[in-house]
């Protein structure tokens, strides 16, 4: 069983229950938002019974009300290749051995995409990568509620040339994909069984790939969900993409055209092509 936000006739973010493909209503959560509000019993007891069948695209699990943040400097490859490619390689060292972790905010539904939907690289960066994570949905009421893949699309050189630059690397038009769907924390296999795999295919070349497991994160879950709520407010709950610990090399950029594909055990297949974004 996963939790699908589907695309419909009738609403931009019908949340549904899915099992083998069909997906199906439930009364009284028409989109994600008021599962949130639920805690993690009462949705997997309201959930337990579907409705009616519902027909509709597959879309990025995410609500209007939703937003969604990220962790950076979570592993220690990625601490590694944050070092390599700034001009203040400290700073990335700091944080990685800190008790405070780097958080940001990342997306909301206007800006992520869906698997199949095209992610953008900037046109005046000179190199962008992609960032395969593991999403949290951590409801009102502070829980983990279920699992998806999360592609933190960064502008690699523009955040490497001062970490002040980092909105602008990590928050345009395109520059998250999430899904393919939610799946629930009662059916995730554990942290450290859930490998990440990735990779770019551009055409029939690949040209790179990688792997790691959520089990290598240098932080608890638990740990990243205190520290997100402290001093904030999520009325709704968030999603919480928690860092990646596989990065591209810096001889390796996103370039139009390319296909990104992140497979997590247990949680599913995150694919999509690339496009570059203009100058507006």
């Amino acid at each position: 069983m996963k939790f699908s936000v589907l695309k419909t006739k009738d609403s931009q973010y019908q949340f549904a229950v899915t099992v083998n493909g069909v997906h199906k209503s439930i009364d009284g959560l028409p989109t994600l938002t008021e599962a949130m509000h639920l805690t993690l019993e009462e949705l997997k007891a309201r959930t337990a019974s579907a409705g009616a069948e519902v027909s509709g695209e597959l879309a990025a699990p995410i609500a209007f009300e939703i937003e969604l943040w990220g962790a950076g400097v979570t592993y220690l490859r990625s601490r590694d290749a944050r070092k390599e490619e700034s001009g203040v390689p400290d700073v990335y060292q700091r944080v990685y051995e800190a008790d405070r972790p780097e958080l940001f905010f990342k997306s909301t539904a206007v800006r992520a995409r869906g698997t199949a939907a095209p992610i953008g690289i900037r046109y005046d960066s000179e190199a962008s990568v992609p960032e395969p994570e593991v999403a949290i949905y951590i409801n009102k009421h502070r829980e983990i509620i279920g699992y998806a893949i999360c592609n933190d699309v960064t502008a690699r050189s523009i955040e490497g040339e001062n970490p002040l630059y980092l909105s602008q690397a990590k928050i345009y038009i395109g520059s998250t994909a999430i899904g393919p769907d939610i799946t629930p924390a009662w059916l995730a296999p554990a942290a450290k069984e859930m490998s990440i795999k990735a990779k770019i295919l551009r055409g029939s070349t690949l040209v790179w790939e990688a792997e790691t497991s959520l089990g290598a994160l240098n932080r608890t879950l638990e740990d990243l969900v205190d520290y997100v709520f402290r001093c904030q407010d999520f009325p709704h709950g968030l999603i919480l993409s928690t860092g990646t610990g596989i990065v591209p090399p810096l001889d390796i950029a996103l370039a139009a055209g390319d296909i990104v594909e992140i497979d997590v055990a247990g949680v599913g297949v995150l694919s999509n092509p690339v496009v570059v974004i203009p100058e507006r």
